[in-house]
């Protein structure tokens, strides 16, 4: 799934931290204190955008990020169904091992 290579880079996983908590970012305010310039947090916001987890908007003469939250709720319900299938694997083997033989 392109969604979870994406969240594979530190950095691009805290720029998404970022936008959720504190909403709609412009590049410049994005890449303060980050030591990337605002061509390199460009670069990885690209990436996102191509998989859906941001999206961009022109505000004047800036243009602002904001996170894609529909798509994360895509992710974790699929992380969520996983979990349910091993977790059911794992109890169907717990009792395989507890029964009397």
């Amino acid at each position: 799934m392109p969604v979870f290579a994406a969240l594979a880079d530190p950095t691009r996983l805290s720029l998404l931290r970022r936008l959720s908590g504190a909403g709609p970012l412009s590049i410049t305010r994005l890449s303060e204190g980050t030591g990337l310039t605002r061509q390199a947090i460009t670069k990885h916001l690209n990436t996102r955008d191509t998989v859906g987890l941001v999206r961009h908007a022109r505000r004047g003469r800036e243009q602002v990020w904001e996170l894609e939250r529909k798509r994360l709720e895509k992710a974790r319900a699929y992380l969520d169904q996983i979990a349910a299938q091993w977790d059911a694997a794992a109890a169907r083997l717990r009792a395989f091992v507890e029964a009397d033989p």
